[in-house]
């Protein structure tokens, strides 16, 4: 058996700073499993790729606006936040700034939020108390940034980010980070696959930070998973049983989907599902809703290499990226993506 794909090198150059032009221009290696085979096309090109009975499920998610940044109201000193959750009113947030700020100190962003740190959590986290009124939400698209990874600019939005970080279909507000694989879609490319006879469906899982979460365990499959909320409803559940049953194939936009739907077959069968999964897939896994997977190429030592190759197979997935880092694909969020069929 070949060693797990768990480490590499990539020059730097190769970390895409901007999205292409058109989202469906960006390069497309996919990655057959049957002939193992690789194959070098665009994104735009996935109505010729798949076959009429397919099924792309996709995840609906939003990202929140949840990049915060200011300064320390009492000393001056440089701030910058990560909104992770709202616990009745109180904000848990990642937060760093030079020195260790006491409870009941304030923080004043420079879109002219006030905030209090009132507590800390055991993983550090901060616990803070907004001045304003009113949801979160309508907080944060008032005061809060499109959060870029930091690999991206050193994490700086542009004005262009608030649109291009976003899927053309994200819905429920929610995640950190965007489901990236689905930032290559357009309308144009979704009339396309329509009418090449490929379906579509939705999940929801709003992305947090432990997805990136590098392995430190010499053991990749003794990592601690991180918990996600998401929902497969049932009519996602219902399409998927008629593509089956039809023989079509269901394609996963994205490894946030890959993980939505198969923690909702993990009874056994696909089921409508809602609530928290901290399912870790990696070899060997035996997938029960998946045929495929449209995703992007994912940094090293992470869980996302892991899930990938549980589908692909580690020997082939290393291939794939040797070829990719060769023919020089662009990576990570902003970049090229790999089909695997």
């Amino acid at each position: 058996m070949h060693p797990l794909f768990f480490d590499y090198d990539l020059p730097e150059r190769l970390i895409a700073q901007e999205p292409t032009a058109r989202r469906d221009d960006a390069r497309l290696l996919v990655v057959r499993r049957g002939t193992q085979a690789l194959e070098h096309r665009h994104v735009r090109d996935l109505p010729q790729l798949l076959r009429a009975g397919d099924r792309l499920v996709l995840n609906d998610t939003r990202v929140l606006p949840a990049r915060l940044i200011g300064e320390r109201a009492n000393t001056g000193g440089k701030w910058e936040g990560l909104f992770l959750r709202d616990r009745d009113g109180e904000w848990e947030l990642m937060a760093k700034t030079r020195g260790y700020p006491k409870l009941g100190e304030r923080i004043v962003t420079d879109t002219g939020l006030s905030l209090t740190l009132i507590g800390r959590t055991s993983d550090k986290h901060w616990l803070m108390r907004p001045d304003a009124t009113g949801s979160a939400l309508e907080l944060l698209q008032k005061f809060g940034q499109i959060p870029l990874p930091p690999y991206i600019r050193k994490g700086r939005a542009g004005e262009p980010d608030a649109e291009r970080y976003q899927t053309v279909y994200a819905r429920a507000a929610g995640s950190v980070a965007a489901p990236t694989a689905g930032l290559h879609f357009t309308p144009e490319l979704f009339a396309a696959l329509s009418q090449a006879g490929v379906g579509r469906a939705s999940v929801t899982l709003h992305v947090g930070l432990g997805t990136f979460a590098p392995i430190k365990s010499d053991d990749p499959t003794q990592h601690e998973m991180h918990s996600e909320w998401c929902e497969v409803p049932a009519t996602t559940v219902e399409a998927i049983r008629q593509t089956k049953a039809a023989g079509g194939r269901v394609i996963a936009v994205g490894t946030t989907t890959a993980r939505t739907l198969e923690s909702a077959a993990l009874p056994g069968e696909l089921q409508a599902f809602i609530g928290e999964t901290n399912i870790f897939i990696h070899p060997p896994f035996a997938f029960r809703v998946l045929d495929g997977l449209l995703t992007n190429f994912h940094l090293p030592r992470t869980t996302l290499l892991l899930l990938v190759q549980a589908l692909a197979g580690s020997e082939l997935l290393q291939r794939a990226y040797e070829e990719a880092i060769r023919e020089e694909y662009r990576f990570y969020s902003y970049g090229d993506a790999m089909l695997v069929l």
